[in-house]
């Protein structure tokens, strides 16, 4: 697996398809984009991280240079860490060790690439499968709150993860 910019004509298409559901679409942006995700807002929103953020959309590929994976990486000068944020895998490809994979290429990215002394990301507490998925990735759990999110009659906690270089 490899890292490479996000290209929105060519790679749209994937992640889109990876968000087949509103509570999917929920987990993965918390509806910071609208459902169903078109081509045009996504792009727009992109450009509004990159902007004000200084966000890198990427993706990770496969050996045949199939996208498996994306997410953003979010540098922070005077914290000294990023925040890894929209981190999805293609959910047909799940359960074989790809979201791991890609988590530690993206730790391994903001440390070197944006001189990171630690990676953080947020993950909703009823999302098991993504946090044990970090936590195999050398993640741990520096705080969480709950109730911060509500979707469809529940009330999701939000987990605060951190990787140190």
């Amino acid at each position: 697996m490899k890292l490479r910019k996000f290209d929105i004509d060519k790679d749209f298409s994937s992640v889109s398809g990876w968000i087949s559901d509103e509570r999917t679409h929920a987990l993965w942006c918390a509806n910071r984009m609208k459902f169903p995700l078109e081509k045009a807002d996504m792009a727009e929103f992109l450009r509004y991280e990159e902007e004000k953020y200084s966000n890198k959309a990427l993706i990770a590929e496969d050996e045949n240079g199939d996208a498996a994976g994306f997410f953003c990486c979010s540098p922070n000068a005077e914290s000294g860490e990023c925040m890894l944020k929209f981190v999805i895998i293609d959910p047909q490809r799940r359960g074989k060790g790809l979201g791991r994979k890609m988590a530690e290429l993206a730790a391994e990215f903001a440390f070197e690439s944006e001189n990171a002394d630690a990676v953080q990301l947020m993950v909703f507490t009823c999302n098991t499968n993504a946090k044990k998925c970090y936590e195999k990735a050398g993640f741990t759990e520096r705080s969480t709150t709950p109730d911060v999110f509500s979707y469809n009659g529940e009330s999701w906690g939000r987990c605060n993860m951190v990787r140190f270089k």
